[in-house]
């Protein structure tokens, strides 16, 4: 087909959109890869989104070991659902297992890991296996702290492995790619305003203490994080179908804690500002927001100085307002709830999109988009890699050197932005930040939130 045949003109009216024609077939090429030529790869942290990007990767490569500190919701399940290397008569090889991630980078035999334990252990462990000469995918969010988000951007600088962050969006043409080119080729006219709605955090009543699961490392989970007791509650209105406690500190739950995550900011944040910054293309060191207003936030416990006072309840925000300030005067709204919903708002001088996963909407001044877009266009995204799946970009880039899709010194700068929202949230006002020297300036207490205590045994190498 000619270039300006790869994609249908669309007026970007209510359902309509550019939907490009192409896309790769590298699936189906990895899977039929001879045995000696096959990427060998651990998986760290096999719990309910761990399993789901072993079985993503399982056929690609030769999955042949598994760890997890939770020996039944972690390991036992990802046995059981037939993750592992075939051999030649089809049949499926168990990857060895371990509790203590250290085993699986000791091993000379694997190439590449990925890392998808809650969200305080990821720069820890990424930077251990890059220093051990694996490859890395590791899930979003990238790191805790804004302290960690140089620590590992200068240990992939150190180590020159490749590194792919698991924010999917950046891979969803029909949606994220799409509404990249409409705002980075000028369609939208000059962006003066951006609405990253990510939802609010669930609270909690009262989370009881209990004993920790007898399959459950409790301590070597808490890792940096200071050692508290483990608290967990059923309740059937809110289940977990894997297995794991209604409300706890611990598993899917950690993400509504300060102590583990950063709530909606680091959990949907990680995927919407990232594509706002990406589409606006601030994704070099240096560029973003220079100011973020947290006046209007609130959170389920009582706060002060920027730590609850409450220990047994979730305490990331539930309802908010982030304003987040450019030098040029535009804003970038980071929301609770929207009219659009759940996705991202771009509004120009020349018109307006809203893109969410399955689709574009919105309405431009000219009625009909005049310029296709090409497979270049897409691919240049794509860092000059042909459009494909996320986890088959990765595993491509390994093979042929060059940046992924989702790498590691531009989603930096989303990491930036996620953590100074939860910051000017917590703090519950105005913080002003230097992005030239990735410094809060003016406010003492807003700035020692740059980094956190790492406790004795669990610190992350410099």
């Amino acid at each position: 087909m000619k270039r300006r045949e790869f994609l249908k003109r669309s007026a970007l009216t209510a359902g309509a959109i550019v939907t490009p024609y192409f896309m790769g077939q590298t699936n189906r090429t990895l899977a039929q890869q001879a045995p000696s030529d096959r990427l060998r790869m651990g998986c760290i942290g096999v719990g309910s989104m761990g399993l789901g990007d072993a079985h993503g990767f399982n056929g690609m490569v030769d999955i042949v070991a598994l760890c997890d500190v939770d020996k039944k919701y972690g390991l036992e399940r990802s046995l059981k659902s037939g993750i592992g290397k075939k051999n030649e008569r089809g049949e499926v090889i168990t990857p060895d297992t371990y509790t203590d991630y250290r085993r699986v980078l000791d091993r000379d035999d694997i190439d590449v890991v990925t890392v998808i334990t809650p969200d305080h252990w990821h720069t820890k462990i990424a930077i251990e296996a890059l220093m051990a000469g694996k490859h890395v995918f590791c899930q979003k969010p990238l790191t805790l702290t804004l302290e960690e988000n140089q620590l590992i951007r200068a240990a992939c600088q150190k180590y020159n492995k490749t590194f792919q962050v698991g924010t999917q969006q950046r891979s969803q043409y029909n949606e994220f790619m799409t509404a990249a080119l409409l705002v980075r080729k000028g369609h939208l006219g000059e962006i003066r305003n951006i609405v990253c709605d990510i939802g609010g955090s669930p609270t909690s009543q009262p989370i009881p203490k209990c004993a920790a699961p007898d399959s459950l490392d409790w301590n070597t989970w808490l890792g940096q994080a200071p050692y508290t007791d483990y608290l967990a509650s059923n309740d059937a209105s809110h289940s977990d179908n894997q297995g794991a406690p209604a409300f706890s500190r611990c598993h899917y739950e950690f993400r509504w804690w300060y102590e583990y995550s950063g709530g909606k900011f680091t959990d949907w944040g990680a995927h919407h500002i990232d594509c706002a910054l990406w589409s606006l293309g601030l994704q070099s060191q240096g560029t973003g927001p220079v100011s973020f207003d947290g006046t209007n936030s609130k959170h389920p416990v009582p706060y002060k100085d920027g730590y609850p006072l409450v220990d047994n309840q979730y305490n990331t925000s539930h309802e908010f307002d982030i304003v987040c300030r450019f030098d040029n005067g535009s804003e970038m709204h980071v929301v609770s709830s929207s009219p659009d919903g759940n996705g991202i708002l771009f509004e120009g001088t020349r018109g307006k999109i809203h893109v969410s996963r399955g689709r574009v909407k919105g309405k431009l001044i000219e009625e009909k988009v005049h310029e296709t877009f090409t497979r270049e266009d897409y691919e240049a995204l794509y860092n000059g890699k042909p459009i494909e799946g996320h986890k088959e970009n990765f595993i491509r880039c390994i093979r042929e050197g060059g940046l992924p899709v989702s790498d590691v010194f531009s989603h930096v700068q989303a990491m930036n932005c996620c953590h100074l929202c939860g910051i000017a949230a917590r703090l519950g006002r105005k913080i002003q930040w230097d992005p030239q020297n990735e410094k809060i300036v003016g406010d003492d207490m807003a700035a020692a939130f740059y980094s956190r205590e790492q406790r004795k045994g669990f610190e992350i190498p410099r």
